[in-house]
């Protein structure tokens, strides 16, 4: 927790920006060291996440403007991003161009690693996948390391 924090102050310190506050740590997916080095990179700058799961978690949907810590798969913190939109919509009209941005690869590849990921995740619910389930896509920018 205290490189997290370290990480966070030393962006601050970087950008000279005083009284922000990030709004979570976390990974990326089930492949968290390659999805956070695609973040690292500048070749993912969006993401898909099951609406679902924040009504049952009882969490509120990612804000336009709200910084958050990616971290690798030790929990070390690799980059910052910064949300820059979200939309809810059908996992079925996420437009191809939106799922290029995830940086993963082409538009099927992210569909079936999506549906199964969802799947694999709705089990521990007693749900079932569906392809016009609600999806959260968020777009963000890496603002640290530049």
């Amino acid at each position: 927790m205290e490189n997290i924090h370290q990480f966070w102050n030393d962006f601050c310190v970087v950008t000279q920006q005083e009284d922000i506050k990030y709004k979570d740590a976390f990974q990326f997916g089930a492949s968290a060291d390659w999805l956070a080095d695609l973040v690292v990179k500048g070749k993912k700058t969006a993401t898909t996440s099951g609406y679902v799961f924040y009504e049952l978690e009882k969490e509120a949907l990612p804000q336009a403007g709200e910084y958050y810590i990616v971290l690798n798969v030790t929990d070390a913190p690799v980059a910052i991003i910064q949300i820059e939109s979200v939309e809810v919509m059908p996992m079925n009209d996420v437009s191809e161009e939106f799922a290029l941005a995830e940086g993963e690869g082409d538009y099927q590849f992210w569909w079936d690693a999506h549906e199964n990921f969802f799947s694999n995740l709705l089990k521990e619910y007693d749900k079932e996948f569906s392809p016009d389930m609600l999806v959260v896509c968020e777009r963000f920018k890496k603002v640290y390391p530049k």
